[in-house]
């Protein structure tokens, strides 16, 4: 069991490493002009151990969705009778808006958001991205609990258009030379605004008498 743990946690080092690697890369010269190739030699592994990790050149910028989209949409079916879906997120968006305090400068403008408002490439993976969300947050809604399809929709939307304020704004206070720790607390009152919003719309009307 103990070199299982290490093997993971080794795994996750040079996923991190990799990450990073695209990141800096990215900050300094876009998106566009790095090539898998060159991501792979700055980060001193084999091309296809690159590939290991992440498969296309997009899943470098949109690192992690998978494992997010599975936490939220726990966090949703598991939330306790009368809890809105956005109640059920908030702690999670607020500690993921935190973590961007912990954001190496030199990395920020290698970011997702960052990347999104100056290459047409990445801002579409961005709003595919977002698409997936609503699509995961809807089908989570729905089966915890008696919604229509349509409104499972449409609040999927909405927890997703939480992540797009928080990518957008991360991406375009970045641009303006806002540091990671200017940009967690603007951000972090923003979003306790709309999540508060949100909660009021989302919350259940109680049981009839």
């Amino acid at each position: 069991m103990a070199g299982t743990g290490l093997r993971d946690l080794k795994k996750a080092r040079t996923r991190r490493h990799i990450a990073d690697t695209a990141a800096g890369l990215f900050a300094e010269r876009g998106y566009e002009r790095v090539t898998v190739s060159e991501i792979a030699r700055a980060a001193e592994v084999a091309e296809q151990t690159l590939y290991n990790y992440f498969p296309t050149k997009e899943s470098l910028v949109t690192d992690r969705e998978q494992q997010i989209q599975e936490e939220l949409g726990e966090l949703i079916r598991a939330r306790p009778a009368g809890t809105s879906p956005a109640a059920a997120i908030r702690g999670f968006v607020l500690a993921t808006v935190a973590a961007i305090r912990d954001t190496p400068p030199q990395l920020a403008r290698g970011t997702l958001g960052s990347l999104a408002a100056v290459s047409p490439t990445v801002h579409r993976l961005a709003l595919e991205l977002s698409d997936r969300q609503a699509t995961a947050f809807a089908e989570a809604i729905s089966a915890s609990g008696p919604v229509a399809p349509e409104i499972a929709r449409l609040q999927g939307i909405a927890l997703a258009g939480v992540f797009r304020i928080l990518i957008g704004e991360a991406g375009r206070r970045t641009h303006q030379g806002q540091t990671p720790a200017e940009i967690a607390d603007a951000l972090h009152a923003q979003l306790e605004q709309v999540l508060a919003e949100l909660d009021r719309w989302l919350t259940p009307p109680p049981p009839a008498p």
